[in-house]
């Protein structure tokens, strides 16, 4: 298969597909998954190829779904578990956190979880503040999980991909405004889970982020090369583990850096990172590293306010505007 045009969420099918086709130990399993196509239409039509044996609807437990996944992966399957919204993940939690993230250490490497859980995170859908949720920096704080989260349908092909044939637990996190966004996709380029990936070359300021960001990025970076200033964007695409060598090579070339992430700010991804370039970076810089993050507050349901709370372009040329100054 050529390279062609796709939505986002059809590159996330057509990986799961393609990675059923190839090898049949790989199974999808979630609330609406088979009949329904699931919620946003991710698995649709997979029912009707590979049948109820490895396309399975569940019973509303993500409790039960991911600790069986976890069975599942630990006896020969590899399961792919969607859980609806990425804020249903905390009944999930100890099926992740207490079992997959920890098998292969309390096993003497002698076993692994080849599983991958997709969930979808983030607001401008005015889901409110139960469905709107980034929490990815809890798993990411969690030894023994992977956690990705692609931006492009290229990305959400071949990383999903790699998640898949990755021997360890992967989170995989997919933004659901992004699902209609379109993008080239070619079925035979290949990823690899903790590679960041230079989206825009710059020489003044690096911005490091991921995910729906990424775009909000981009969109600053042109809007500040009209100004004179070239911005670097940095997608990690990969959250844990994440590329800081690529990071840490661009400061190196730029000498300042900004955070971006639709996350909440206190204690979250950018907070890693800006502690790490302080620690190896430190002499590179000539400016604060800032970030540019939501507020601590739970996602409003009111779209008026929802793009108070989300990060934008006008944010993003703010905050590199300080760090220039």
């Amino acid at each position: 298969m050529s390279s062609t045009e796709m939505r986002y969420v059809n590159a996330v099918t057509q990986a799961l597909r393609d990675s059923m086709e190839q090898d049949p130990t790989v199974i999808v399993m979630g609330e609406d998954v088979a009949h329904a196509g699931g919620s946003f239409k991710a698995t649709r039509g997979l029912l009707d190829t590979f049948g109820e044996g490895r396309v399975i609807d569940t019973p509303i437990s993500e409790a039960s779904i991911t600790s069986a996944a976890v069975g599942m992966a630990m006896t020969g399957l590899k399961p792919v578990v969607e859980i609806m919204f990425m804020d249903f993940i905390t009944l999930s939690m100890d099926a992740l956190v207490n079992q997959a993230a920890k098998a292969r250490y309390m096993f003497g490497a002698q076993g692994s979880v080849p599983m991958v859980l997709r969930t979808p995170h983030g607001g401008g859908l005015s889901a409110g503040p139960q469905h709107s949720q980034c929490l990815e920096a809890w798993l990411a704080h969690v030894p023994g999980l992977k956690v990705v989260c692609p931006s492009t349908p290229q990305d959400a092909y071949s990383l999903l991909r790699a998640a898949i044939a990755d021997p360890d637990p992967v989170m995989f996190i997919e933004h659901k405004a992004m699902y209609a966004s379109k993008g080239q996709v070619d079925t035979t380029v290949s990823a690899r889970v903790g590679q960041a990936r230079v989206a825009r070359q710059g020489c003044d300021v690096t911005l490091v982020t991921y995910g729906a960001t990424v775009a909000v990025c981009l969109k600053a970076a042109e809007q500040l090369a009209s100004e004179g200033v070239e911005a670097e964007v940095i997608d990690l695409r990969s959250i844990q583990p994440w590329d800081k060598e690529t990071v840490l090579e661009s400061l190196s070339r730029t000498h300042r850096a900004l955070v971006v992430h639709e996350a909440v700010q206190a204690f979250g991804v950018g907070a890693e990172i800006v502690a790490t370039i302080a620690d190896e970076g430190f002499d590179e810089l000539d400016a604060p590293v800032l970030r540019v993050a939501a507020p601590f507050m739970p996602a409003p349901f009111a779209s008026s306010l929802e793009k108070g709370y989300t990060v934008t372009v006008e944010r993003v040329l703010d905050a590199v505007r300080k760090t220039i100054a």
